[in-house]
């Protein structure tokens, strides 16, 4: 087997709230998407190289699931890309709440929860020394 890809999937409370996170905010885009009655249920989303699939379970009937509050606990991503400063100004204009960047194991990093308690951290390498934070190297 030839392993080339893994695309998480997160269980989404509310797609139409995460969708505006994740396209509006973060500037993914969706590629794919499959809708019941008019409502995306599934979706796969993607950002550069990078993808990751939302499905809002059905609550009662055929293929429902009763889903904890807390669906992103110890969940967390790294996206690793080529400049998290520029990115995070970009996101924090869209209103989104992204941690200030700071350097740790030489990479830029910012962190972001989506709605759903996703841990969703952005990095970029540097040569900034460790623990240095944007507002300080400004």
């Amino acid at each position: 087997m030839n392993v080339n890809e893994v695309v998480p999937l997160f269980a989404v409370s509310d797609m139409k709230k995460s969708l505006a996170f994740y396209v509006d905010g973060l500037g993914f885009e969706m590629r794919d998407k499959w809708e019941d009655d008019g409502i995306v249920r599934w979706c796969r989303l993607q950002i550069g190289n990078a993808g990751l699939m939302l499905q809002q379970f059905r609550t009662e009937g055929h293929d429902s699931r009763q889903l904890s509050e807390n669906k992103g606990e110890g969940v967390s991503l790294y996206f690793n890309g080529d400049d998290v400063v520029a990115f995070y100004r970009e996101v924090s204009e869209r209103g989104i709440d992204a941690t200030e960047p700071q350097v740790g194991n030489r990479n830029w990093v910012t962190s972001i929860n989506d709605p759903d308690g996703y841990s969703l951290c952005f990095q970029s390498p540097t040569d900034v020394p460790e623990e240095t934070k944007l507002s300080d190297s400004e």
